[in-house]
């Protein structure tokens, strides 16, 4: 694919990042919404290739992120932001995970996770998650996920929407982290939920 491709394929992204950010402070997505509730049953695998479902969600805060192993700008952006998140919450970090949702099962299979979310850069304590596209595309209904294959032959790509989503133990939706967000940021709107504790409605 060509660089200027590439470029066009970010700037879309950063143009949904902003338009979803803006309803976020808009209040159009919020956990008092009800056309807009995040959070549902999904059935996938993970980087180990075992099969897990919504109860991962249980025991940790979550940030829950979808994206791809191809991507090329706004998933390792956002996985590195997560990991110095990790790393500034210290002690509080033990009860924190990043779960990563593939919205490409054509090429992300577990093997490929693994491989990709072994980048030292990326959070240590991370699920990655893939399965069948009918599996995919439940798991994205359930978090109102926008994503949209993009081209053709083995270098396509895939447009996707680019919020986290804050999760609280249990599976319940706090608040979005809009992309770009800096980690410090990130790392204090997490603590404030953690204060609040699992019935948390904000950060």
């Amino acid at each position: 694919m060509s660089r200027g491709m590439l470029l066009v394929l970010a700037v879309l992204a950063l143009a949904f990042a902003a338009i979803t950010g803006l309803a976020v402070r808009k209040g159009i997505l919020g956990p008092e919404t009800p056309a807009a509730r995040i959070g549902g049953p999904f059935h996938l695998v993970d980087q180990t290739g075992g099969e897990v479902n919504e109860a991962i969600l249980d025991d940790k805060w979550s940030a829950v992120f979808f994206g791809f192993t191809y991507c090329p700008e706004a998933c390792p952006t956002t996985l590195f932001a997560l990991a110095q998140t990790e790393r500034l919450l210290g002690p509080k970090a033990a009860r924190f995970q990043t779960v990563f949702i593939s919205v490409d099962p054509g090429r992300d299979n577990p093997k490929t996770m693994a491989a990709y979310l072994s980048n030292g850069a990326f959070p240590t304590a991370v699920y990655g998650l893939t399965g069948t596209p009918a599996q995919v595309a439940q798991a994205a209904r359930a978090y109102g996920v926008f994503y949209q294959k993009a081209g053709e032959g083995p270098d396509y790509q895939v447009n996707h929407s680019t919020i986290t989503y804050l999760m609280s133990p249990g599976g319940r939706f706090v608040c979005a982290l809009p992309y770009g967000t800096p980690p410090d940021v990130l790392a204090r709107k997490i603590t404030t939920a953690m204060q609040q504790g699992p019935r948390a409605k904000s950060c």
